[in-house]
């Protein structure tokens, strides 16, 4: 992803570890675990972390909403990147690498147990690679995060952003619509993107479907969320259920 290589996530929403090893084992390069509006425990979690590493896949995590300790737990469990909803000001941006990064960069605390034997490293090449090796990303998806998007772009160890929009549809309408694939929506994804792109970080955002991935790539995004389980599990159910 820092080679600006365009890279498809899949989703875990649904709080069975095996599925989100099953993505992985299915083709999906990384595997994000929803721990915001997903539906796993901190349990759930773990388990699902290292099912996905397990299956040659690179795990990682969204966090609910100002759970950053949670973030640095999921890194010593051997998480590669953690994305952060609602990142809204530079002091949000800080507060993400301030627990997810080590110093001199952030202020993350030192236990990566489980980390040091998913990564095969001694704790000397761990502490000294760990800020290059995992990732950390803000996702942007406010009208406030769009205006503080030069600052929150410049904090020292964010490496990237994440848009959501289905989230920044409806603060773009003050809350009357969500409408995340409409014209407008997208061209302010689309900004986000390449003023990602322009100071040297990762541009990824959540899409729904394939095509709607596709066309973010178009658009020169690099980190890309596919559709969840949850999704693909309904949408195989609705097919089964069509022949009677």
């Amino acid at each position: 992803m820092r080679a600006g290589e365009p890279i498809a996530t899949g989703w875990s929403a649904i709080p069975a570890p095996m599925n989100a090893s099953a993505m992985a084992r299915g083709g999906f390069r990384a595997v994000c675990v929803d721990v915001q509006h997903g539906y796993h425990s901190e349990d759930s979690m773990m388990s699902a972390l290292q099912g996905v590493h397990q299956a040659d896949g690179s795990p990682g995590l969204r966090i609910p909403v100002g759970r950053f300790d949670l973030a640095s737990r999921a890194l010593d469990a051997g998480a590669q990147f953690v994305i952060a909803p609602m990142i809204n000001t530079v002091e949000d941006a800080k507060a993400l690498v301030e627990a997810t990064k080590y110093p001199p960069v952030g202020g993350r605390s030192w236990g990566p147990s489980v980390a040091l034997d998913m990564w095969g490293a001694d704790m000397p090449t761990y502490l000294a690679e760990a800020n290059r090796l995992t990732l950390s990303i803000a996702m942007i998806e406010t009208v406030t995060a769009q205006s503080n998007l030069e600052d929150i772009l410049a904090v020292d160890g964010l490496d990237g952003v994440f848009v959501g929009p289905s989230d920044l549809s409806i603060t773009l309408s003050r809350g009357s619509r969500i409408e995340a694939g409409a014209a407008h929506v997208l061209d302010a994804a689309k900004a986000i993107g390449q003023a990602a792109r322009d100071a040297g970080k990762i541009a990824g955002v959540y899409a729904f479907d394939v095509d709607k991935a596709c066309a973010f790539v178009d658009m020169g995004f690099s980190f890309v969320a596919v559709g969840s389980d949850l999704i693909a599990l309904k949408a195989a159910a609705a097919k089964g259920h069509a022949i009677g």
